[in-house]
């Protein structure tokens, strides 16, 4: 078991309406003039912006918008918000969506305090020193970015997409209403449910096998999460499971399910470059790539993909086989995947065969220029990258 500190800070205000106590909750946060920050048409089509910005009006909060948000957030819009920011000397940044636009909203409110290029964060050339309070009304329960101190953030130049984590970035409240799911159509849905699904599973493959607890919590996120999803798919109304769902999609991000534990993060490093060349959405990339990475990585810990397999895929132990019961685990999880309308290979997700110069470009970005390795459950060089891309192409 490993020695950890487990940091937690935001404040989770959940259930019906509670979108009415944004106001309330900014000021309580120290928040005088805030950025509402958006993605696109659904945000105003529900509704829920225009409530939100009522609220504020209504609680004596001043604000300012700024939409535009894509799937795989793009810097220059960044850049846009830090000015904004700037200009509109705003104190205070509210994120009203899904992962896109909190991460959106955490860069712009690192950059709009940093005297250079907030790029440089997410290239891994300097450390935060400071960032504006953030905080989330979210609305597409997935990347868990409401409760995280992580972001990724896609520059346009050079399709390159990166993550930087800092506990600085950690909203400060995050409003979760279930009933403001139910428009998400399906395929979004399930892409959210396998992002939360694997952000428990990132943390899940570790070789530290003695944290009984946090195993057992991972276990029950990834067992709830695969129960609840088929109901919602069914009955997009389904107030129980969404609220599920929801919840679910913030205690896998949270740190809760690794306390203890060395995770891996490989698929989603892997995925990232298959999301910034081809811009999927990043649910969809990561079920067509962790089949291929299971099983190029299973032998470094059999045992570990025998117990994802009997305690989270119900698979049964046989205990004179134990590759056979592993293999069936990942077979099983393909299955899940296929169920609930996710692709299990890149042919699937992009609709044709990756080539081997897209493959030697995207490892040659997941390594950093052959200067870094990925993943700890088997450390991958630029090679084993190139060869699990093969494997799901």
């Amino acid at each position: 078991m490993q020695d950890f500190v487990y940091y937690a800070p935001t404040e989770v205000v959940f259930g019906k309406s509670a979108e009415q106590q944004v106001a309330q909750l900014v000021k309580k946060y120290g928040g005088h003039k805030v950025l509402v920050h958006y993605g696109g048409k659904s945000a105003k089509a529900s509704g829920l912006l225009d409530a939100i910005c009522g609220y504020l009006k209504d609680g004596g909060v001043d604000f300012v918008t700024l939409g535009g948000v894509v799937p795989n957030p793009r810097l220059s819009l960044v850049y846009e918000g830090i000015k904004l920011v700037r200009d509109e000397q705003i104190d205070f940044i509210l994120a009203v969506g899904g992962g896109s636009v909190i991460d959106s909203s955490k860069a712009i409110a690192f950059g709009a305090v940093y005297d250079g290029d907030v790029w440089d964060f997410y290239d891994y050339k300097a450390q935060a020193e400071a960032c504006l309070p953030v905080a989330a009304v979210l609305t597409i329960p997935a990347a868990g970015s409401e409760m995280s101190e992580s972001s990724v953030i896609t520059k346009e130049d050079g399709d390159v997409k990166r993550g930087y984590s800092n506990n600085l970035s950690r909203p400060r409240f995050a409003i979760m209403n279930p009933e403001r799911t139910f428009t998400l159509p399906p395929y979004q849905t399930a892409a959210g449910v396998t992002d939360m699904m694997m952000h428990t599973m990132e943390r899940y493959f570790s070789h530290d096998t003695d944290m009984t607890l946090t195993d057992n919590l991972a276990e029950a996120v990834l067992r709830t999460m695969k129960e609840c999803i088929p109901a919602v798919l069914k009955d997009p109304n389904d107030y129980r499971n969404r609220a599920q769902i929801m919840w679910g999609g913030s205690l896998a991000h949270n740190d809760l399910t690794g306390c203890g534990l060395i995770g891996d993060w490989a698929t989603h490093q892997i995925e990232h470059e298959l999301s910034a060349m081809f811009d999927v959405t990043h649910g969809a990339g990561l079920a067509a790539v962790w089949p291929s990475w299971a099983r190029y990585v299973m032998k470094e810990d059999v045992q570990r993909f025998v117990r994802f397999a009997v305690n989270v895929m119900d698979v049964p132990n046989d205990y004179t086989a134990p590759e056979a019961t592993a293999l069936r685990g990942i077979e099983k999880m393909e299955e899940f995947y296929h169920s609930i309308g996710m692709p299990i290979n890149i042919h699937e997700l992009i609709g044709r065969e990756v080539t081997d110069e897209e493959i030697h470009e995207m490892a040659r970005k997941c390594t950093r220029n052959y200067t870094t390795t990925q993943g700890n459950f088997k450390v991958l060089k630029a090679e084993d990258i190139e060869q699990i891309y093969r494997m799901a192409r």
